[in-house]
């Protein structure tokens, strides 16, 4: 048979609850020398861990935000010349740790030669292919497509003096059947890639353009661009390389096994991302043996105070028990006391990580030459922070609870 709660008894377990959150909070801060004395102690503790784990977040986030950020970093360039058919860069694409993958040529056909009216002379170019999603252009706005539109990198379209919506002219020669012949093509500049993406003279153009660059000069006609030349037919066609993205640096070790596997020979920069991990990893063993040493030793100093300090306060509860608190309510006296504790400490904790969080970004990073935030903590670090810091100050207050649920209402009277 189910038992029945009697609303008389639930009014006066809710009574009693009230009376000791009052009764705590009153004791807690007619001692505030005392309880000044743990939230400090709470405070020199937590305060120290938040500043290392906001150095080791910090500086690690922004060193792996820097590989992040730089797509050199995630690209995986294949070593030599190969043969690469297109299933088989479709099927690379398809996986789910490939960001971008795009064919290339041979060097000696993806280059041309571009010229501008504001411009005295011509350069020659690298031709890179590109579609939605490159890593390279992930800063502009447009894509290339068809024959006459281009992304030029900054350093050649300063060298041609053109900025966006400018028309360039773009050329091509061979050597064919005993002549040299050269071809024009007007090109729209669509964009600008910015300088810290691509440092060397490129033109970004659609896959389309590439390989009728490739054919032209390989001695083919190309009837949409009206180019003369050979018109047998093609087999299937293969590519000697690619330009391949992973996802993230976390994954590019994984693709470059998989390719190694496969007998395709790759390299990527995993030197610098082992190199971050490598870091990460540390910081935080150090990190967490530090933070345990720390919560723990708190802990037993919290639970000795607050064992000595019902054996100082017997008589206190030994009444409250007379009076009719049962046991499981006196055992949240020291608890709710020492979350008192927890959440002052931790206020105070945050206060002196900001402050010091301030003072390492605004003084500390410019004088150690760093151009970037090396200490931060996200809001959430605080709030797993405090519920951290609550956990163990109510895990260190059972410790006297316990006891003093054992304090017997007949040692109140003996005391009277």
């Amino acid at each position: 048979m189910a038992t029945c709660i009697s609303p008389l008894s639930l009014i006066n377990g809710m009574s009693q609850f009230k009376n000791i959150l009052s009764l705590s909070f009153r004791d807690y801060s007619h001692e505030w020398r005392m309880s000044g004395c743990f939230v400090l102690a709470l405070a020199s503790v937590l305060a120290p861990m938040m500043i290392l784990f906001g150095l080791k977040f910090g500086i690690v986030s922004s060193m792996v935000n820097d590989l992040v950020e730089n797509p050199d970093n995630r690209e995986i360039k294949a070593i030599g010349s190969g043969s690469y058919t297109e299933a088989w860069l479709d099927e690379l694409s398809a996986r789910k740790d490939v960001a971008f993958i795009i064919p290339k040529t041979r060097a000696l056909a993806a280059t041309i030669q571009l010229k501008s009216k504001t411009a005295g002379r011509i350069y020659s170019t690298e031709l890179l292919a590109t579609a939605a999603g490159d890593p390279l252009l992930r800063e502009v706005s447009q894509t290339p497509r068809g024959f006459n539109s281009v992304i030029l990198s900054e350093e050649i379209a300063t060298k041609l003096n053109v900025t966006k919506g400018d028309i360039i002219d773009g050329s091509l020669a061979r050597q064919f059947r005993g002549k040299r012949e050269r071809v024009h093509i007007d090109l729209k500049v669509l964009d600008i890639a910015p300088g810290h993406v691509v440092s060397r003279k490129v033109a970004f153009v659609s896959l389309d353009l590439l390989l009728a660059s490739e054919s032209f000069k390989d001695g083919r006609a190309v009837p949409k661009l009206g180019w003369n030349g050979d018109s047998e037919p093609l087999s299937k066609r293969k590519y000697p390389s690619f330009r391949l993205y992973a996802q993230s640096i976390y994954e590019v070790e994984q693709l470059v096994d998989d390719l190694n596997q496969q007998g395709v020979e790759v390299k990527a920069n995993l030197a610098q991302i082992k190199t971050v991990q490598s870091i990460d990893q540390n910081l935080t063993i150090i990190f967490w043996i530090i933070a345990c040493v720390g919560a723990v030793g708190f802990s037993f100093s919290l639970g000795a105070s607050l064992w000595a300090n019902v054996d100082r306060k017997h008589k206190e509860l030994s009444i409250l028990r007379l009076v009719g608190f049962q046991g499981g309510k006196i055992i949240l006296f020291p608890v709710l006391q020492s979350m008192y504790t927890g959440i002052l400490g931790w206020l105070l904790a945050v206060l002196i990580y900001l402050m010091a969080e301030q003072s390492i970004n605004q003084i500390l990073a410019p004088n150690l030459q760093i151009e970037r935030v090396i200490c931060y903590l996200l809001p959430e670090h605080f709030f797993w922070a405090l519920g951290l810091t609550i956990s163990v100050a109510a895990g260190a207050a059972i410790l006297g609870g316990v006891r003093a649920s054992r304090i017997e209402p007949s040692d109140g009277l003996r005391d009277i």
